[in-house]
């Protein structure tokens, strides 16, 4: 039975999986293992060097150095330790990824569309570990500074599992966990990386059985099924279609989440299922603590915007302006089309009027009422 074709993204990085990337992060694992196996001091920098020959592998000496200059400009930046200025720096650079004539003339060192995009998104998940380095080295003293050099950033950016599509992990957690030299066992190894391929192709199994008898995103493409369908139907497919993003993402983060406990990190932990929520808040605080996105940036926001500006803890007004700064943040990172504009309104209004509705009914007088 042919599959649903208009998932873009699962198709898109199924297809890179089993063409090299896959292969690719076998030989992540091999290095990763025999470094911790016989140079554990030197691992960070033995997958420093894969990774980077790993990135010219596939995005070419042009790629590569589109990458290296972007992490030498925001480290440059970040010597002034001042977190506006390294703002401004992240967001020009990321806004170079959307200039015609720069997007044109990257096309054209690659033959498919396929290797351009491939370009196109490791970069847009490069610039945010740029910018968490970059803000980590301006709140820190003067006294741990060294802990922060250039190579530490190179290490952190070219970390090969999480190169392409995240998940992120901020630098302090990054360093903090591969400094940390443990006691290595093969046999335990072996036990959690067989348990996690297990895992892994049961819900890869389940993303292609949905994939291939629930034409979702074919249905959502025409307007024809939609007008004639049922509230209830539409309900369904709104569920439905949650539930395949819930389940493509234990997949897609699950691989580099299996290779990071390889690695002796603790990776981000995996989606919470979404049929258990019913807070919208709580959805949100939630994807920030445990990483569900085509949002693989809401842990970056919640650490770097939502809470630097005050978040919860600050007043009304500041409540209103660090939401709405994160949402706008996530939009733009997104492309910054209207209708990503639109969607990040309307996740920051549900927010407010959830937020506003507790607070209202905390009230002792409307409490009594109740």
């Amino acid at each position: 039975m042919p599959q649903d074709p208009m998932d873009f993204e699962w198709s898109y990085w199924i297809e890179w999986g089993r063409e090299r990337i896959l292969w690719l992060l076998a030989g992540h694992l091999l290095v990763s293992q025999m470094s911790r196996l016989l140079v554990e001091r030197y691992k960070p920098w033995c997958l420093m060097v894969y990774g980077m020959a790993a990135c010219w592998l596939l995005l070419g000496i042009k790629g590569f150095a589109v990458i290296l200059l972007h992490a030498a400009i925001s480290f440059a930046v970040a010597q002034f330790q001042l977190s506006l200025l390294t703002w401004l720096c992240s967001l020009i650079l990321l806004s170079t990824l959307r200039i015609t004539a720069v997007e044109e003339t990257k096309r054209k060192w690659y033959n498919t569309e396929n290797e351009y995009y491939l370009l196109l998104f490791t970069v847009s998940v490069r610039c945010l570990f740029c910018t968490s380095f970059s803000l980590e080295y301006c709140w820190h003293a003067p006294a741990q500074k060294s802990s922060h050099s250039f190579p530490w950033m190179l290490a952190y950016v070219f970390y090969y599992p999480t190169f392409h599509n995240g998940p992120l992990m901020n630098f302090d957690e990054f360093s903090k966990q591969m400094r940390k030299q443990e006691a290595f066992s093969v046999k335990t190894n072996l036990s959690i990386l067989i348990v996690g391929i297990i895992r892994i192709f049961f819900w890869w199994c389940l993303a292609e059985l949905m994939i291939h008898l629930v034409y979702i995103h074919a249905l959502y493409s025409s307007a024809l099924p939609l007008e004639s369908a049922s509230y209830w139907a539409l309900g369904g497919l709104a569920l439905a279609q949650v539930l395949f993003f819930y389940v493509k993402y234990l997949v897609l983060y699950g691989v580099p989440g299996l290779l990071l406990q390889m690695d002796g990190l603790k990776p981000p932990a995996l989606p919470c299922c979404v049929s258990l929520m019913h807070s919208f808040t709580k959805m949100w605080r939630l994807i920030s603590v445990k990483s569900l996105t085509a949002l693989l940036i809401c842990r970056f926001t919640y650490r770097y915007i939502y809470v630097p500006m005050g978040g919860s803890q600050s007043s009304l007004l500041g409540t209103l302006l660090s939401t709405a700064l994160t949402f706008a943040f996530v939009s733009y990172w997104h492309g910054g089309q209207s209708y990503l504009w639109y969607w990040g309104a309307l996740n920051w209004l549900g927010v407010i009027v959830e937020n506003g509705t507790k607070r209202i009914l905390s009230i002792s007088l409307i409490q009594d009422l109740i």
